[in-house]
């Protein structure tokens, strides 16, 4: 069993950043691939940015790509998503899901086995 606790979100205008932080449960940490969704009122959870259980290797959506970072310490059980020249279309509820299955899909919700519940993010023009 893995929690997860999503942290960061919050208010920025558009051209600015946050960072969003997922601390997890468990002893089983490292073994987990680790994504973010979001999802914005009146549309479809929507994949953003998932790694590795090793960090090795980052999966992006185009939407967000060369704007936000994935990354994690595993020594620290946490996930983080660093988000740079936010637009008012990023925002939305963002959350935090853990997989352990190595299928290769890390972009359909379906996939993952755990989730948080969510952090607000808000970008204003």
């Amino acid at each position: 069993q893995v929690q997860l606790v999503e942290s960061g979100g919050g208010l920025v205008q558009a051209g600015g950043s946050l960072r969003l932080s997922c601390a997890a449960s468990g002893r089983t940490f490292s073994s987990y691939a680790m994504a973010w969704f979001r999802q914005a009122p009146g549309k479809e959870r929507e994949f953003v940015e998932a790694i590795t259980w090793s960090g090795g290797v980052t999966y992006y959506a185009d939407s967000v790509k060369g704007r936000f970072t994935i990354s994690r310490d595993n020594a620290k059980n946490t996930v983080y998503l660093q988000m740079n020249s936010l637009k008012p279309e990023d925002t939305a509820v963002y959350y935090c899901a853990a997989k352990q299955n190595v299928d290769g899909d890390y972009v359909s919700p379906q996939r993952y086995d755990y989730w948080g519940q969510g952090t607000q993010v808000t970008v204003s023009s």
